[in-house]
């Protein structure tokens, strides 16, 4: 950090007034803090690493205080440093503003293979901290387990289910997986059936994986009674939210089965959960019914929670969760993002595969074409039909699809659907280009405004095209009668 970049971090933390997820503030008017451990850790386990700058005291205000002593601060700074495994290696700026001394602490991100980064006072389990907003929070187990899996490339999917025997397999459809196996492959198709169950990780030293149990289960939840799916329909916008009548949930179901059967139970759900309508495009005249969710993205969204969900024994208790409220649909996965893929990497680069056995198996089984093609499917989905762009979230070892309905009319310019129509077919008294009719919904995209919220109207007859014959006319005005 050059001392002119110093200048200006300072003038924005007297800005914002706060800490933030790569800023933390310390006072050091008497003396070194004797605990920046937890900063050190949290910083270094994240990809922008942080920054501490000495000298603001955040009791009195944000005062700039300065240092005691910069060249001895330095030393302690990089005392505390030594301490932390693997070492962390700060880059010190000082400056001197208005005669007092300040001094910064760029902490680097470590490499993924390395972390987690902690104290060796405290050790790997106790001694390991994640940035949380302007919060070091201590990891949990599982997050501390999930970069040794990384690192190690363990594969939880073929870990060995003792109690698990051929009798408690659907031996039809394991067979049919074999011969699909054997199918142009002339070196397997020779080998006697024993010799692929393991070549293929179907088995380990003569037991079944779990990637063989839920496949092939007759029942895999005897073994593990949470790899299932749990739905629910809320009648609201947040859990705890109560219907009418009081009831918590609309719908409730526990989804469970081989991998195969979950899916198309979850489908199902799904699909009669949702309302659908009809539509008749005015350009074409053809009919078509449309879900509040695309299917084939449903679908992805499924399977990759299905595929890429963690398997590993701390989180076997916990299901793929299916969340239905009145203005979206959220699909919770156990297990975050998997090796060094970024949230805004998800379908624009290979990603790294936490199960790759069971990927492969599905495959073969032809649920899944395994070519990574299933986050640029849901997004295509949602922007053919002109609808919001699905969110996807990671923390803390939990990943999260969000799918938001298709809203006709902002609701939240007014409160109400009703209010909104009126609103706009008064706008559109005076004929609107497809720009007006954007810029007065308050959005950044054209097509989807006239996709999401004048078609339907335009479908019902309450909005007019000014060039019927050509809906798609660059010089096309809306204009309503009301």
């Amino acid at each position: 950090m050059t001392t002119e970049n110093f200048h200006e971090l300072l003038k924005q933390i007297q800005k914002i007034k706060c800490e933030t997820q790569i800023l933390e503030l310390k006072s050091a008017g008497k003396g070194c803090p004797k605990r920046l451990y937890d900063t050190l850790s949290s910083f270094s386990n994240q990809d922008d690493g942080g920054i501490l700058v000495f000298g603001i005291d955040e009791e009195n205000g944000y005062a700039e205080s300065g240092v005691y002593d910069p060249q001895d601060l330095q030393k302690k700074i990089a005392e505390q440093c030594l301490q932390m495994e693997p070492p962390v290696r700060p880059l010190m700026t000082v400056l001197q503003k208005d005669g007092k001394n300040f001094v910064a602490a760029e902490i680097p991100g470590i490499d993924l293979v390395e972390r987690p980064c902690y104290y060796k006072g405290q050790g790997r389990l106790k001694g390991s901290f994640t940035r949380i907003g302007d919060n070091d929070q201590p990891m949990t187990e599982y997050e501390i387990y999930s970069y040794e899996a990384f690192r190690k490339k363990y594969q939880d999917d073929i870990r060995t289910v003792p109690r698990a025997g051929l009798s408690s397999l659907n031996q039809e459809k394991l067979t049919e997986y074999i011969l699909r196996l054997r199918t142009g492959k002339p070196n397997l198709s020779h080998l006697p059936e024993q010799d692929i169950y393991e070549l293929m990780s179907i088995t380990r030293n003569s037991e079944f994986t779990l990637s063989a149990v839920m496949l092939f289960g007759l029942y895999p939840q005897a073994y593990f009674p949470q790899l299932c799916i749990t739905a629910v329909v809320v009648p609201g916008h947040e859990i705890g939210t109560v219907g009418a009548l009081g009831e918590r949930f609309l719908d409730n179901e526990r989804i469970e089965g081989n991998i195969p059967e979950m899916l198309e139970c979850a489908l199902q759900f799904v699909r009669r959960n949702m309302k659908t309508k009809t539509i008749i495009h005015s350009d074409s005249g053809k009919r078509e019914d449309r879900t509040d969710y695309p299917m084939t993205a449903v679908r992805e969204t499924i399977v990759n929670a299905l595929v890429h969900r963690d398997y590993s024994m701390h989180t076997e208790g916990m299901p793929i969760q299916i969340l239905m409220f009145e203005d979206r649909m959220e699909i919770h996965n156990p297990g975050g993002i998997y090796g060094r893929l970024r949230i805004d990497q998800l379908g624009k680069m290979q990603p790294d595969t936490r199960n790759p056995v069971l990927a492969a198996a599905l495959e073969v089984a032809g649920i899944t074409e395994n070519r990574y093609s299933g986050i640029p499917t849901i997004r295509r989905e949602f922007a053919r039909l002109g609808m919001r762009e699905p969110k996807f979230s990671s923390e803390r070892g939990h990943f999260v699809v969000t799918f938001y309905k298709e809203m006709h009319i902002l609701a939240k310019k007014t409160g109400g659907h009703d209010a909104d129509t009126d609103n706009l077919l008064l706008f559109c008294q005076t004929p609107r280009t497809r720009k007006e009719i954007c810029d007065y919904l308050g959005l950044t995209s054209t097509s989807y405004a006239i996709q999401v919220y004048v078609m339907p109207l335009v479908e019902q007859g309450l909005i007019r095209l000014s060039i019927p014959d050509k809906p798609k006319s660059t010089k096309q005005l809306y204009y309503s009668d009301k």
